[in-house]
């Protein structure tokens, strides 16, 4: 097993180095703030993940704010933490001039211990001054992202990012996490120049970091982090997106489309085993228009954030059984369901239904149901046997069941009609009647 700590720090390249040391290879990765290419790769469910989010006791969440570079601020921010008997960082990523900055703070505070620390300084000399900090012998370490990862001091809370603008997510989320590692109130300050200096993906940034400051908001980050830089190319050492032009819903969408569209076509003879005419499903998405009243109403769950959240709980369920599960949910929460919200659950199971038969629209006016199938007119899904017990039943049925054909723009569409339909289960139940169940034998 491979394990890698503090992932966002390890390249693309790097990492598959050491794998292609072993020819098979188990890799545990552990980050508070995974990079985007790995939590892409979770989201699509080729890597499993797993989010820890409780905090250890007695932590309080950081206290963070973006503020404009001021002596009387910064000078006043140290005082408070050394009155209380704590500890200060200021980061400043520039060796350069680091003398100066540490110069800066040495006359804002005359009495303080400063030390400072960098990647040039020698391996000892460094290791020294860290130590020293670690042990009270300083009260203020001037110090470049070297502090990044590792550095556990209980007794500093108050931390200065300066120019923080500059700093990718990854980087601002891991240094404030070098302060309030104790049951003392911590102070985070990003010190920024004004809005109108910084670039957009600079102002998203900071934005972000400045709204989640909660104890385990690591993954909300690495989210915000992935819609603004994009996952990049998943095979390759590119990274660039465009995840945030469309949003992250649509994005996952459409790459999941054009995979199954490399499946069926490409790749076609890879997956064999997955294409089994009667299980394979030829509708990704089935569209239903209706007049019915299919909704949460608000005199059932009176707050607004609370019924969006159920609406997005709802999108993510897949099987009968995962909807079942939410039915008695609400009514364990909020009571018996009206009659919309019994009909927003139907609409569900009407959706599964639809698209076994290959109908990937309905209809559901005035009493009458238009269900229209593929529109690919060559899709194998005419050829297979379920379409073919379609056609049956409709032959058995011509009273209330009419397959038509008709003329659009992309070609002929072909439709069926069903009449009498006044509620979204029966419809559910006229369309299970039609679906092929193949019949197996027992060995």
């Amino acid at each position: 097993m491979l394990i890698v700590d503090e992932e966002q720090k390890f390249g693309v390249a790097v990492k598959e180095k050491i794998r292609s040391l072993k020819a098979n290879i188990d890799v545990l990765t552990l980050t508070a703030t995974p990079i985007p290419r790995t939590l892409q790769f979770s989201l699509m469910a080729a890597r499993d993940l797993s989010v820890i989010a409780t905090p250890p006791p007695n932590r309080y969440p950081i206290e963070s704010e973006v503020v404009r570079f001021s002596e009387t601020l910064i000078r006043d921010g140290i005082m408070y933490e050394l009155q209380r008997g704590g500890q200060v960082f200021f980061i400043h990523n520039r060796v350069e001039n680091i003398t100066e900055v540490a110069g800066l703070v040495q006359r804002l505070v005359p009495d303080a211990r400063i030390a400072i620390g960098h990647g040039k300084l020698e391996g000892n000399k460094l290791e020294k001054t860290l130590l020293g900090f670690m042990e009270g012998e300083y009260d203020i370490l001037i110090a470049t992202t070297i502090i990044e990862n590792g550095l556990d001091v209980p007794n500093a809370n108050t931390i200065f990012i300066n120019n923080a603008n500059n700093f990718g997510l990854s980087d601002l989320h891991q240094m404030r996490g070098r302060v309030g590692r104790s049951n003392k109130k911590a102070f985070c300050y990003f010190i920024t120049p004004p809005h109108s200096a910084m670039s957009s993906d600079a102002q998203k940034r900071i934005k972000t970091i400045e709204q989640f400051s909660a104890l385990g908001s690591g993954i909300q980050i690495a989210m915000k982090d992935l819609e603004i830089r994009g996952a990049g190319d998943l095979l390759g050492g590119e990274q660039s997106g465009f995840i945030n032009e469309m949003g992250f819903e649509t994005y996952q969408k459409i790459l999941q489309e054009a995979i199954d569209e490399l499946k069926e076509n490409e790749f076609k003879e890879l997956y064999d085993d997955d294409q089994n005419d009667e299980i394979k499903t030829y509708v990704k998405e089935v569209q239903i228009d209706t007049d019915l009243e299919l909704f949460i109403p608000d005199h059932y769950v009176n707050i607004v954030k609370e019924r969006l959240a159920l609406y997005q709980e709802l999108s993510q369920v897949k099987a009968p059984s995962e909807l079942d599960n939410f039915e008695q949910t609400l009514l364990d929460r909020f009571g018996p369901l009206p009659e919309a919200s019994k009909g927003l659950l139907d609409s569900m199971r009407l959706k599964w239904v639809a698209s076994k038969l290959g109908i990937e629209r309905l209809i559901i006016k005035r009493g009458s149901c238009i269900c229209y199938f593929v529109s690919d007119q060559q899709s194998p899904f005419f050829q297979t046997e379920s379409f073919s017990f379609l056609l049956m039943q409709i032959q058995k049925a011509p009273d209330r069941l009419k397959l038509k054909e008709k003329s659009t723009q992309n070609g002929p569409k072909l439709l069926l009609s069903i009449h009498s339909i006044d509620e979204i289960k029966k419809l559910t139940s006229i369309l299970q009647s039609l679906v092929f169940i193949k019949e197996t034998s027992a060995s």
